[in-house]
């Protein structure tokens, strides 16, 4: 038995890649997950992971050699598949035994399609593929230590047409929520696990074919000749259930306005099989997924995602979409307003919308779910304790705000505080290891690198994408490197190795206009700093003789929550300490790399 190995979707907009490196050579035997190649586009060089184990019967991409998303690159096998390997190009549909092969329970079909004389009897037992054109929509590893993922939700139903790439559902896992793609374009023939149902990486999610959508029972393939009139009255049933189902779930999670439009869609396929596609494509407007990028953005610049065209792949809208149609509509706003009183639009700012979650009630997502479990697990499993201390930044405050035109149009990244806070943290645990450490009860454990953290908000929840070897990035690489990891988990292109593997942890707080935070140490983890806002008030400092004089001054509070089994006070105070004295110092101008 062999399986094909193709080059999965690396990104929304990303078409192709170029294999740099294989990890593996033919006669290799490798591992689920294990990395197999390596591959560069235009945005990131990654590793991709065998989906499957066994051994490289053969290499089919070269290196150096770039090929498009979807492409076969590999061929894994138990060792002594190379023969049929070969014959299978032979035939035609050759897409067709390599799905069907795929698929670990149909080990014993997989000789049928391969051999045409006893053809007749394997009929019956390759129900995978209805219709004979569709292909097997997989789940895809999605990180080394991922074995399973739970369907949260169907962007596409039954019947839908779906584009290469186009995202076809959403799956969560315990690191991260994330789109899988459609490997081809096509329809959906069938849906085969249900949304809140857990499977097994490897396993087939869907049916996508070139043909309209299929019956999903077997029975009726295994008598093609005698159920041939009858077939579309069997495909009718199967086909309205899922219609009926799954666009309810998309509505209930979306819109309320969907819900009119769902019974016509559901009711056409039963009353005869032509009206079928205006069905799919009538509703596809009120139920296009959005990204919680775009979502988020929307309500931001205040833009009806109804009045808005996509300009990507289906028409769905993309950030760019959001931003045109923000600044189209930013002169009339701005016309609106010019005679109104100076005061009235700053009144009416602090007056809040009221949510329309008010009053109701909703499941909880898996992501909710994980942060509060984890939560508790930190609070149960450690004796954590807070230390403050403020901090002068006033001269960091100038120093940034010289230098921060000239940085941006350097190093193409925002020069804001938190790069500073990073560099100057990451010095600190570099001289008192103690709260870059973990203690188990048992052991104490030292890392050799200073993975950080930074808190993510984001529509889904909190989450924590970590920055590997910060003792190696500098000031401008933590720059680059937090813009590039919030710009990613905001928008779920994040990878699940990006949020594993941290060491110590800093939450923004500020951000939102909070002075002092005491924030939960991460399982895992012996501390994590808050940083708060920073306010501009009256101190006295000394004047230039030495005098005491008030000036007006920028300060912040700097707040570590750490693990008292291991962190003790005075560890605590000689680490935020540390940091104070770098960052009131602002030595930071060679770092800045103008």
């Amino acid at each position: 038995m062999s399986n094909t190995v193709q080059l999965p979707a690396l990104g929304e907009s990303v078409t192709e890649g170029t294999v740099t490196r294989w990890l593996k050579n033919v006669g290799d035997t490798i591992k689920v997950d294990e990395p197999l190649v390596e591959v560069s586009t235009d945005k990131v060089d990654t590793e991709i992971p065998s989906p499957f184990a066994g051994v490289v019967e053969k290499i089919l991409v070269e290196e150096d050699e770039t090929v498009e998303v979807g492409a076969d690159l590999v061929v894994i096998g138990d060792g002594s598949g190379s023969s049929s390997d070969d014959a299978a190009p032979a035939g035609e549909p050759e897409a067709v035994p390599a799905t069907s092969q795929d698929s670990p329970g149909d080990s014993a079909a997989t000789p049928a399609p391969a051999a045409e004389a006893p053809a007749p009897a394997a009929a019956p037992e390759a129900p995978a593929a209805p219709g004979g054109a569709g292909e097997e929509v997989r789940l895809p590893a999605l990180g080394e230590s991922v074995t399973e993922g739970t369907v949260t939700r169907w962007l596409k139903n039954v019947g839908d047409t779906v584009e290469a790439d186009e995202p076809l559902l959403e799956v969560s896992t315990d690191k991260v929520d994330t789109e899988i793609p459609s490997p081809l374009s096509g329809t959906v023939q069938q849906i085969l696990v249900a949304e809140d149902e857990t499977v097994e990486v490897g396993a087939v999610l869907a049916i996508v074919g070139t043909g309209a959508a299929a019956p999903a029972p077997a029975e009726p393939q295994t008598q093609p000749a005698a159920t041939a009139p009858a077939e579309p009255e069997q495909a009718q049933p199967v086909q309205v259930d899922p219609v009926q189902a799954q666009p309810a779930a998309v509505v209930e999670q979306a819109a309320p306005a969907a819900a009119p439009a769902s019974a016509p869609a559901a009711a056409a396929p039963a009353a005869a099989p032509a009206p079928a596609p205006a069905a799919t494509t009538s509703p596809a407007p009120q139920t296009s997924y959005l990204t919680p990028l775009v979502r988020k953005l929307a309500a931001q610049k205040g833009v009806d995602l109804s009045t808005v065209t996509g300009t990507g792949v289906g028409g769905r809208i993309r950030k760019e979409d959001v931003l045109a149609a923000a600044t189209a509509a930013a002169p009339s706003a701005t016309a609106a307003t010019s005679g109104a009183p100076s005061g009235a639009p700053a009144k009416a700012s602090t007056i809040l919308p009221v949510s329309p979650l008010r009053g109701t009630t909703e499941k909880a997502s898996r992501l909710r779910k994980i942060i509060g479990v984890r939560m508790v697990e930190a609070l149960q499993s450690q004796a954590q304790l807070t230390t403050v201390v403020e901090v002068d930044v006033t001269a960091l405050s100038r120093l940034r705000g010289a230098n921060k035109v000239a940085f941006k149009a350097k190093h193409g990244a925002n020069l804001t505080f938190l790069p500073f806070y990073a560099q100057a943290a990451t010095e600190a645990l570099q001289a008192y290891p103690k709260v870059n450490a973990f203690f188990d009860g048992e052991t104490i454990t030292y890392p050799s690198e200073e993975n950080i953290g930074f808190a993510v908000d984001t529509e889904r929840g909190l989450v924590v994408p970590v920055a590997k070897d910060g003792g190696s990035l500098g000031l401008v690489g933590f720059a680059q490197k937090i813009a590039d990891l919030a710009a990613r988990t905001r928008a779920n292109k994040v990878t699940p190795d990006e949020l594993s593997g941290g060491t110590f942890t800093i939450t923004n707080t500020g951000s939102g206009g909070a002075l002092i935070d005491t924030p939960i140490v991460p399982v895992g983890t012996s501390a994590i700093l808050g940083t708060g806002t920073i306010v501009r008030r009256p101190a006295v400092v000394a004047g230039p003789d030495g005098e005491d004089v008030i000036a007006i001054r920028s300060f912040a509070y700097l707040s570590l929550s750490y693990d008292h089994r291991l962190v003790d006070g005075a560890d605590a105070a000689r680490f935020l300490t540390a940091i104070k004295n770098r960052i009131e110092e602002a030595a930071f101008q060679a770092d800045l790399q103008l």
